[in-house]
C-alpha cells in the first residue's frame, strides 16, 4: 500500500479536535503533527477546511440475515459499502444459528457471505440452545477465531429464544472463556402471546409492532415494572456468578 499525506485537516481524536497533518504507511498512522514534510512518493491528500478521524464501527448489524422466513435487504457488499459512504469503517455482525445447528458450521456460513465485504467485518456469535459440542465450539471461537461476544435471545419463542438452562450454561463458559456475553432481554413467552393478540385483531402490518410489548399492555409481571425480563436476566447472572459481565441489548 502507497504512504498517504493528509495534509492541514482537522483531527478528531477522544479528547479534542485540532489543526494538524497525518501521515499513514501500509494502512498504520505513522505521524501527527502539524507542518509535517511529505515523504517521497507519498499520494497528498489537501484536507483544509475538512474533519479527519478515525473510522467508524457498528457494533450491531444484520446483513443477509435470514430470520423466520424472510431476509434482511442489505448484504455484506451493500451494506458495508453504504457504511463507508458515512464514514462507518468497521462492522460487527451476527451469527445466529438455528436451534441444533453446529456453531461452527453457522459461524463457516457467516464467514463465506462476507467475503464480498467492503469493510471490515467481525462477529458476535448467538447461542441458541445447549449441548456438551456448543460449550467446546464456544472455546474453539474464541481462542482460535478470535470472537468475544456471545448473544442471547429471550425473544422469538420457536425460533431462536433460549430457555434458562441455555442461558446459565452459556453464561457460566463465557466466565470461563473471558468473553462476554449479551442479552435481548423481553418476556418471549408474553410477547408470543400479544402477537397472537394483535394478529386476531387483524392487525398483520408493521403498525402491530408497537403493539406487541407487553408494558404496553400492563401485563408485566414483578409489580407492573417494565424491566422485569432485565431483572430476570440478572438473576441467571447471578446464578452463573457473572454479575456486573453481561451487556443487555
Amino acid at each position: 500500500m502507497a504512504t498517504l499525506y493528509i495534509r492541514g485537516g482537522i483531527v478528531v481524536n477522544a479528547d479534542r479536535a485540532f489543526k494538524a497533518d497525518v501521515i499513514t504507511q501500509n494502512g498504520t498512522i505513522i505521524a501527527v503533527g502539524d507542518n509535517l514534510t511529505a515523504p517521497a512518493g507519498a499520494t497528498v491528500v489537501d484536507a483544509l477546511g475538512q474533519y479527519v478521524m478515525p473510522g467508524g464501527i457498528d457494533p450491531h448489524t444484520h446483513m443477509q440475515l435470514p430470520f423466520m422466513g424472510t431476509t434482511t435487504m442489505d448484504d455484506f457488499y451493500t451494506g458495508t459499502a453504504a457504511g463507508l459512504a458515512g464514514g462507518t469503517t468497521t462492522i460487527i455482525d451476527f451469527v445466529i444459528p438455528n436451534p441444533q445447528q453446529n456453531i461452527l458450521e453457522a459461524y463457516q456460513t457467516w464467514r463465506g457471505w462476507a467475503e464480498k465485504a467492503a469493510s471490515d467485518y467481525s462477529f458476535h456469535v448467538a447461542i441458541t440452545w445447549w449441548d456438551e459440542t456448543v460449550k467446546r465450539d464456544m472455546g474453539t471461537l474464541v481462542q482460535q477465531e478470535g470472537v468475544n461476544s456471545f448473544k442471547h435471545f429471550m425473544a422469538y419463542k420457536n425460533a431462536i429464544m433460549c430457555d434458562d438452562e441455555t442461558l446459565v450454561n452459556s453464561f457460566k463458559r463465557c466466565m470461563e472463556l473471558g468473553a462476554m456475553p449479551t442479552v435481548h432481554a423481553e418476556n418471549g413467552e408474553l410477547v408470543f402471546l400479544l402477537q397472537k393478540q394483535v394478529a386476531e385483531m387483524g392487525i398483520t402490518g408493521p403498525e402491530g409492532h408497537p403493539l406487541r410489548p407487553p408494558h404496553r399492555w400492563g401485563v408485566t409481571a414483578g409489580g407492573g415494572r417494565s424491566g422485569q425480563p432485565r431483572h430476570r436476566h440478572c438473576r441467571r447472572a447471578e446464578c452463573a456468578d457473572l454479575r456486573g459481565a453481561c451487556q443487555l441489548h
